[in-house]
């Protein structure tokens, strides 16, 4: 049986009730997408984390039947990256990428990141009041993630902007999504041919140069492994940042502890992180052979979502899970995945966030709420959680 989708306005302004009641009422449940076509979503802590890691599970767009949900569609160049490829081509690439993508290049990056953080805050400290997604949240991490590829200045804003079409398309402009996914197309591989004749100090020119034996990345793999790094890697921090600062503002004795803290900033990212998340709908699979949960039945060929919303405020695995703990010591959110698909970008995501929210707190002790909290908008997808703006005075 195929039932709706908990109402579309209802579930971005409050998942967290509308997954509540799916867990409660079973672990598995098709109901009708946003496009219209049938999606099962799994909603329970303990099967999301099993299927996460179940080879019975594929990435890959080929194993899904025709007639299901097909999520956002990329051209060739630029959907050959590791959210939609299985072994051995994934273990090859994300071997390959992880050579260039270490915890020691981004542990690197901590001096930049705060001082880009600092000129963000400063350029704002002298008005009192600020839109921290516009004014910080946002320029923070494009302007991270393109130091790190080696992305011109010239070009930045184009990214932005790029990449916001992505995120939350415009009703009005049915068409810049399209139009955002072209310029993509064919900004990257002259980016690429850039860096092969001039190396730079980059992530995008160790890419280009890693080798494992004989095997290096193909020209389309760089070009979706650039797009893949650039979206992700502002999509989801830019709204990490975003919702864990509301998460605070919503529990002031957890903001004044924390200020009070500021050394258990690194595990209050983790509990940002579950609380609310930037997934919504979330990490999308196709089996290879029918799956059965508690009864459910799940068959080969449909599209399953796998809820990381749902599954981080789960009951039967987290203490008050509605509540935010910022030294919670029940940890194992799935926010940033589990299993070999687990987030390359993770130690980067946490080192923006944790620089961002700290800096904001140590600059700002009097930050408030510039709107009711009830005017706050959200992005209106279903696919990523963030604000549209979060006004605030200091």
């Amino acid at each position: 049986m195929t039932t709706a989708l908990p109402d579309r306005h209802a579930l971005i302004a409050d998942p967290h009730a509308s997954y509540a009641r799916l867990r409660e009422a079973g672990p598995a449940h098709r109901v009708i997408g946003p496009d219209g076509l049938p999606v099962w979503v799994v909603t329970r802590y303990r099967d999301v984390r099993r299927l996460l890691a179940d080879p019975r599970l594929s990435l890959d767009k080929a194993h899904r039947l025709p007639g299901n949900y097909t999520g956002f569609s990329l051209p060739p160049a630029l959907d050959a990256n590791l959210l939609n490829m299985d072994p051995p081509d994934h273990t090859r690439i994300r071997r390959l990428v992880s050579k260039a993508f270490t915890p020691g290049r981004v542990e690197a990056m901590r001096p930049g990141v705060q001082a880009l953080a600092d000129g963000l805050l400063d350029a704002v400290a002298d008005r009192g009041r600020a839109d921290l997604v516009a004014d910080y949240a946002a320029p923070l991490p494009i302007t991270v993630i393109c130091d790190l590829l080696g992305v011109p200045h010239a070009s930045r804003p184009d990214f932005r902007a790029w990449t916001d079409a992505l995120i939350a398309p415009d009703p009005a402009d049915p068409g810049a999504a399209r139009h955002a996914v072209a310029a993509m197309l064919a900004y990257f591989p002259r980016l690429i041919a850039d860096k092969r004749r001039e190396p730079g100090d980059d992530l995008l020119t160790d890419m280009i140069g890693v080798r494992d034996g004989g095997d290096r990345l193909t020209e389309d793999e760089l070009t979706s492994l650039a797009f893949l790094i650039l979206f992700a890697g502002y999509e989801n921090t830019v709204q990490l940042i975003g919702t864990a600062v509301l998460a605070l503002l919503d529990h002031p004795a957890e903001l004044a502890a924390l200020r009070a803290d500021p050394a258990r900033i690194g595990d209050a990212v983790e509990e940002f992180a579950r609380y609310d998340g930037p997934a919504l709908l979330a990490i999308r699979r196709f089996p290879l052979e029918d799956v059965e949960l508690d009864g459910v039945r799940i068959p080969a060929g449909e599209t399953v979502m796998l809820s990381l919303a749902s599954a981080n405020r789960d009951p039967e695995r987290f203490a008050e899970p509605d509540r935010l703990v910022p030294d919670r010591k029940d940890g194992g959110h799935l926010a940033l995945g589990h299993g070999i698909h687990y987030c390359v970008g993770a130690p980067l995501a946490r080192l923006e966030t944790e620089v961002a929210v700290g800096t904001l707190l140590r600059r700002f002790p009097a930050l408030a709420l510039d709107v009711p909290r009830a005017d706050l908008r959200w992005r209106p997808s279903l696919r990523a959680r963030g604000l549209l703006a979060l006004p605030v005075r200091f």
